[in-house]
């Protein structure tokens, strides 16, 4: 399979299954699935996001020599909402080694209070900080008052259910 051919034919659940079928957890066809996702443009790098974050959540070991640079992606201005949201879907899924924790969180607390950020962008900004800020309790009460805060303001029930489900992860 031409994966790049591919996904500029087509964006659908079935060539998304086609694609994590074909790759498994192949090294190789992994890495040409990245390439696709880090060197295409903005409509094609969306298509290749959401089979790679399956790919990575069935087979980890795949994605960590990826992950300093979908970071950096992270931080990226102007993503499809499609990018951040499977990059952060595999976050929190997978363990994420202490090296990236910080640049990570960073990249998180940035999307949870931009306005600009989609609801699934945010729930899944919220899910990973809070795993990462567990551990770490001046972090851990920066996130917990950012959270509070965000809960005077209107928000979508997905929100209020990830806050409050982080609240309680937090606190305990």
């Amino acid at each position: 399979m031409d994966i790049a051919k591919r996904l500029e034919r087509e964006h659908s659940l079935t060539l998304t299954k086609a694609v994590i079928k074909y790759v498994g957890d192949d090294k190789k066809r992994f890495k040409e699935l990245m390439t696709v996702f880090l060197n295409s443009e903005y409509r094609i790098m969306q298509r290749a996001a959401w089979p790679m974050s399956y790919i990575a959540i069935d087979h980890p070991k795949l994605i960590y020599p990826y992950l300093e640079r979908l970071i950096t992606l992270l931080n990226k201005p102007g993503n499809h909402p499609a990018i951040p949201r499977n990059i952060l879907r595999f976050f929190q899924e997978i363990d994420i080694p202490e090296k990236h924790e910080g640049a990570l969180v960073d990249a998180c607390f940035k999307l949870i209070v931009s306005a600009e950020s989609p609801i699934a962008v945010k729930a899944f900004a919220i899910t990973v900080a809070s795993a990462i800020c567990k551990k770490y309790p001046e972090l851990k009460r920066e996130l917990i008052l950012h959270l509070q805060h965000m809960q005077n303001y209107p928000m979508t029930a997905a929100i209020k259910v990830r806050i409050r489900n982080a609240l309680k992860f937090l606190n305990n």
